[in-house]
């Protein structure tokens, strides 16, 4: 962990779903949610990441979204917002707002589809954190954006001062290891990969931004809390026993599984907006059955 920047949080953060009723925001149903998640004790919220299908929402749904949740949670966590983009200029644009609403920090995916070089990708999240005062969360995810950012842009990007942490969602955990190495002095890394969790835990990291905890906040808190303060048994136990529901997860696109998941729940409906569509009845039938041993319906 950290010791020359500022911790955002330690622990368990949930990527949020977005709610949607009838075509619109579900604002209802996220408050729900959001109440689920503190009487729980997440140690902190992302909005308007990818499992909150960000880049569906248009820039008054954003702002209502961020104005919403950040009256919502009146400061009991942190709360972090998406402001990521391919486009560096609308990503500062996004930042911007997110500042003004009242965010503690943001989080910054790696530019997409223009495929950065590590010049261009160093020099964007530069634009971007010069352009605000608060803390940046570096997300890369491969698997979506077709970007990896190299251990020699980590040097870099951890000398930006406001750059205090990444989400790490590259399936390499060799190299999620050599990040925290090379630059845990001044970058709290968190892993974005559920099925990690324990794993990233064990080589140094901070915590997760998890998916899964939109569901079981209160395991992956202690999940993380547990082994951060030394009970490392509890730690392993209750990722050996939450390990096919964190899988599952990633069954199909996120946040197709855990939208699902919440609608068996009934905090939402199970409503998403086109390119993602409603779970395969043979996924349906494998999450069903992993929440019913777990005795979660």
């Amino acid at each position: 962990m950290s010791k020359n920047k500022n911790p955002i949080f330690l622990g368990a953060a949930t990527a949020l779903i977005t709610p949607f009723s009838g075509g619109s925001i579900d604002f209802e149903s996220l408050g729900v949610l959001i109440d689920y998640q503190l009487n729980n004790s997440i140690d902190a919220l992302v909005i308007a990441g990818t499992t909150g299908e960000a880049s569906t929402l248009s820039e008054d749904e954003y702002r209502d979204l961020i104005s919403y949740s950040v009256l919502k949670i009146a400061g009991r966590v942190p709360v972090i917002v998406g402001s990521g983009s391919n486009d560096t200029a609308k990503s500062k644009k996004l930042t911007k707002i997110a500042t003004d609403l009242g965010a503690d920090a943001c989080l910054v995916v790696t530019p997409y589809y223009n495929k950065a070089t590590p010049r261009g990708l160093i020099e964007s999240y530069k634009a971007i954190a010069d352009s605000t005062d608060l803390p940046i969360i570096v997300y890369n995810v491969p698997t979506r954006t077709c970007v990896n950012i190299s251990l020699e842009s980590y040097r870099e990007l951890s000398k930006i001062e406001n750059v205090v942490a990444v989400k790490e969602a590259s399936p390499d955990i060799a190299a999620c290891a050599e990040l925290i190495f090379e630059c845990g002095e001044d970058l709290d890394v968190y892993t974005g990969s559920d099925d990690q969790i324990l794993p990233t835990l064990a080589i140094g990291g901070a915590g997760t931004i998890s998916v899964a905890s939109n569901i079981i906040p209160g395991e992956i808190h202690e999940m993380c809390r547990s082994y951060l303060g030394g009970n490392t048994a509890q730690s392993r136990k209750l990722f050996k026993k939450y390990y096919k529901l964190l899988r599952s997860m990633f069954c199909e696109v996120n946040p197709i599984p855990v939208k699902t998941a919440l609608s068996m729940l009934g905090i939402c409906r199970e409503e998403f907006r086109l390119p993602l569509c409603q779970i395969s009845d043979i996924n349906r039938k494998r999450l069903e059955d992993i929440m019913r041993d777990l005795e979660l319906i």
